[in-house]
């Protein structure tokens, strides 16, 4: 299996890092590739939209080639107010654009899915504990995640794990996070 792994932490540190090297730990003996965001070097603001097409620079461009040769997508990053951190939002506006990602069609309201044939994980860290998350927002980074940015893309199936409370945990949780990840890592790898 060929894996695109992308630590979309704008810090060096954080837990979402961890569960990240926990799945590559498990998918041992996949052919992975890794990149930072916060290692690339990229303007994250999407200047005219879609109107007029805003040049790649090489990071994202190189982080492209290895999502378009890739058979699994997985991506880590923490929750903050609600949503993913603006270095990856920022990516997410400048990579995925229409005929990369996706393309409009020109007589009916719907689009192809350009990275179809691909799947994805996404392992999401946050403070606001998981049953608090559904009940009182509708878990909008989840449901943003899988439905609006992966599953919209064409990636299936697209999957997102999402663990907390991480702030203050026990670190005998974390140690079974990493575990349950890198088994997740294990089975993925292996297409199952």
């Amino acid at each position: 299996m060929k894996i695109f792994a992308l630590d979309a932490h704008p810090g060096a540190e954080g837990f979402s890092k961890e569960l990240l090297a926990a799945y590559l730990d498990g998918a041992e003996g996949a052919d992975i590739e890794v990149m930072s965001l916060r290692d690339m070097d990229f303007d994250p603001v999407l200047h005219e939209g879609y109107r007029k097409r805003q040049e790649w620079e090489p990071d994202i461009r190189r982080a492209m080639d290895a999502l378009a040769a890739c058979e699994h997508f997985v991506l880590a990053f923490p929750m903050w107010w609600g949503a993913q951190p603006a270095l990856l939002k920022g990516f997410l506006d400048r990579a995925l654009l229409p005929g990369v990602a996706f393309k409009y069609h020109d007589n009916d309201p719907m689009w192809d899915r350009l990275l179809a044939g691909r799947s994805a994980t996404a392992l999401v860290t946050g403070d606001t504990p998981g049953w608090f998350l559904r009940l009182s927002y509708g878990q909008p980074v989840v449901r943003q995640m899988k439905g609006q940015v992966l599953g919209f893309c064409g990636f299936k199936p697209a999957r997102v794990r999402y663990f907390a409370p991480i702030r203050k945990q026990k670190e005998a949780t974390l140690a079974k996070w990493r575990a349950q990840v890198k088994r997740l890592g294990e089975k993925e790898s292996r297409g199952r």
